[in-house]
């Protein structure tokens, strides 16, 4: 006679999947806030990426350049961090005007650790302001109860400034002279003044680091000014 008690059950491993229930997408949220509060387009994949020259474009500095250009920004300014790189919110078609404002500001010949998203590019979308919260630069990222997971956090990008769902993030934004979209907030500074001040502070920077090389080799460079 064969016993019809059932065989104990193995406890599951809780990393493994459910069959048949499909793990929840870890991503969900962030892409669901960006779509869905901000109205901003993301790509497909991981991790969620923003589509730039659309509703934006994005200067990528040096954290140390990025913090001394904040206060020329309007507060409603979104501002991201990222390791020690920062990533300043502009107008969509400022990638196009950076390299002849580089020019005209005379700062065409200086090798400047600058980078700019535009039309066709892609951003690291930044954690929402509500899986955690942005350090300032040079402050490690928040760990410890009630922070987000080390995985998503450790390397993620975090707003500095975050933009406000309901809010059209455009009239805080900098432009170029004469570019006045409806709502523009008169704080908000022009393009130009922005690339001269970050572009003056990169070259500081840079001129700083042990591999700029001697003194005696800069005396080429323009000076740098705000």
């Amino acid at each position: 006679m064969f016993s019809t008690v059932p065989l104990p059950r193995r406890s599951l491993d809780p990393g493994a999947p459910v069959t048949g229930v499909p793990r929840p997408d870890p991503d969900a949220r962030a892409r669901h806030w960006y779509e869905n509060e901000l109205g901003w387009p993301t790509v497909p994949g991981r991790p969620v990426r923003l589509l730039t020259g659309v509703r934006f474009d994005v200067l990528d500095v040096p954290a140390e350049a990025g913090a001394q250009a904040l206060r020329h920004l309007a507060p409603a300014s979104p501002v991201a961090l990222r390791g020690d790189r920062m990533h300043v919110l502009v107008a969509a078609g400022g990638a196009e005007e950076l390299p002849g404002l580089l020019d005209w500001l005379e700062w065409g010949g200086v090798r400047l650790d600058l980078r700019v998203l535009g039309a066709g590019d892609t951003l690291e979308a930044p954690l929402p302001p509500a899986v955690t919260a942005a350090p300032r630069p040079g402050r490690p990222m928040p760990s410890g109860p009630g922070s987000a997971p080390r995985d998503r956090v450790q390397g993620a990008a975090v707003w500095l400034r975050p933009p406000e769902p309901g809010r059209e993030v455009e009239p805080s934004l900098p432009a170029m002279p004469g570019v006045s979209p409806v709502g523009r907030a008169k704080s908000a500074p022009d393009l130009v003044r922005l690339v001269d001040t970050v572009a003056a502070h990169c070259h500081r920077v840079r001129l700083r680091r042990p591999s700029a090389g001697h003194p005696a080799g800069r005396r080429d460079q323009p000076l740098a000014f705000s």
